[in-house]
């Protein structure tokens, strides 16, 4: 992590706009935010943009606190904006509630200097001055707020090399890895997708002095979305059109393919929908595909294969994390060696297996509806950058039985036997190999599933994934049922593996 200054000349209003928007981007939950400067220097201006931004809502009313003194909104993340022109003495701080309102969001705070010593060590200072016809904004900070703030000055830059800077930016979707997406919006144009993709940080070695994300062969860098990406386009999937790209930053502007899913009103999930995607799995799965990927001249990606270090260390989050939940104890050695006898005879069942380009995460979060359109192009793909090769059938066990949806054994049905029906009619398909490896690759997702989001709870502090796991393990049963698994699911049972949790 890095700290200094950072210096943005704002020619008028609309710029200050952006700046707030930009720093809207970046603001996290703990964030103080000092804006400084004389009156009539923007500072308003500055956090109106912010907090319309963390709103999403443009027409937002965002009166000044000069009388109330602080002003509360509850958005993407809550914000408190402080001012503090009227304060009397920094005591008062405590009566205005700004410890609380950086425990529970961010707070921007006009007239700074007045709050003495009691803004945190960590605040990100924003001095506004006149300069020529315009602004000059000297922001100081230090640490990860200055990087997740210069990281998004860089993305606002990258904008306007594409012809897009003076876009509007809104938080669009994160994911559980460090990605973050924005939907960038210029008047005129059709909205676009700002794609936020920094090189993988590498944890540490966790088996043959390799990190985890080595073994599982985790993409390193936003190369491997732009090369499988262009990838499939050639191939007709409906992926979407990259406008403008930085390789070495990680940044990518993209088609915006749209928003609707795979879920009713209701939140059920549309058993056409699913078959759909089926169909154009069944699709991809009949096209030969290179490893050897290209991403832009003489940049190219090779597609690792989803080998058995790979399987066996995603399937070892379960043991290294959802035992000890279960039982209040690391998984011993004996239990260790138990479960990589069982796994390990089922992935020498795989050898015979149809191996192609498996995208890894092929379910409904990943998959936009566009009813508008025809055939499999109905089907928008948005998450390929860690596909690898690997068995035919894990897409298919990723799509129906779809980790953050419950999709009942009907629907599971539905969709495989619309993939099976559709790699029949497309030529000679061994079925029952295919019901074998959909069996092995189900047990092993949802065992690798169960441990993810134990630890996304216990070592990242998100609870609600928890809420996923009855349903994880019922997935799993689902898989085990399958006779050549019957081994494993001995094991599972023996060790309370399949039992649901006492609330």
């Amino acid at each position: 992590m890095t700290g200094t200054t950072l210096e943005r000349f704002l020619a008028d209003e609309a710029a200050t706009a952006r700046l707030g928007e930009d720093l809207a981007m970046a603001l996290r939950a703990g964030d103080a935010i000092a804006l400084k400067g004389d009156l009539g220097a923007g500072k308003s201006t500055l956090a109106r943009a912010l907090i319309r931004a963390l709103a999403d809502d443009a027409g937002l009313e965002v009166p000044s606190p000069t009388f109330t003194l602080v002003q509360s909104y509850d958005t993407r993340i809550p914000v408190s904006h402080f001012d503090l022109y009227r304060l009397s003495s920094p005591d008062e701080l405590d009566e205005l509630g700004l410890d609380d309102a950086l425990a529970q969001g961010a707070a921007l705070v006009e007239w700074p200097e007045r709050a003495g010593d009691r803004l945190p060590k960590g605040a990100v200072w924003i001095e506004l001055s006149e300069q020529g016809d315009g602004r000059l904004a000297r922001i100081s900070a230090q640490g990860a707020a200055f990087d997740r703030i210069a990281r998004s000055l860089a993305m606002r830059d990258f904008l306007a090399a594409a012809g897009w800077g003076e876009a509007s930016r809104r938080h669009f979707v994160g994911d559980a890895s460090a990605r973050s997406y924005e939907i960038v919006a210029i008047a005129g144009h059709a909205p676009r997708v700002l794609m936020n993709s920094p090189r993988l940080v590498l944890g540490p070695p966790v088996r043959d002095g390799k990190p985890y994300a080595v073994i599982a062969h985790t993409a390193q860098s936003v190369i491997a979305f732009v090369a499988i990406d262009q990838a499939l386009l050639a191939a007709g999937v409906s992926v979407p059109l990259i406008h403008a790209q930085d390789l070495d930053q990680g940044l990518l502007l993209l088609e915006h393919l749209g928003s609707e899913g795979f879920l009713s009103s209701d939140g059920q999930p549309i058993a056409g929908r699913y078959a759909a995607a089926a169909e154009l799995l069944a699709m991809m799965h009949g096209k030969p595909w290179s490893e050897h990927m290209e991403a832009a001249p003489g940049v190219f990606h090779d597609v690792p294969p989803f080998d058995r270090e790979a399987m066996l260390i995603e399937a070892d989050l379960l043991v290294d994390w959802y035992v000890p939940m279960i039982t209040g104890k690391a998984a011993s050695d004996e239990l260790r060696a138990g479960y990589h006898k069982q796994w390990n005879a089922l992935l020498d069942r795989l050898a015979g297996s149809e191996y192609t380009l498996m995208l890894r995460d092929f379910h409904s979060p990943n998959i936009i509806w566009r009813g508008e359109r025809t055939g499999l192009d109905r089907l928008g793909i948005v998450d390929v950058q860690d596909a690898l090769i690997g068995p035919a059938a894990y897409d298919v066990a990723s799509l129906a039985m779809d980790a953050r949806v419950t999709v009942s054994p009907e629907i599971e049905q539905r969709t495989v036997a619309a993939y099976v029906a559709a790699r029949r009619a497309a030529g000679a398909f061994d079925e029952a190999g295919f019901a074998e490896a959909y069996a092995i690759m189900a047990a092993q997702r949802n065992s690798k599933i169960l441990g993810i989001f134990v630890r996304l709870e216990k070592r990242d502090g998100k609870p609600y994934y928890l809420k996923h796991l009855p349903r994880i393990r019922d997935y799993l049963r689902r898989a085990l049922a399958h006779p050549a698994l019957a081994g494993l699911k001995d094991f599972y049972m023996a060790h309370g593996l399949l039992e649901e949790l006492a609330p």
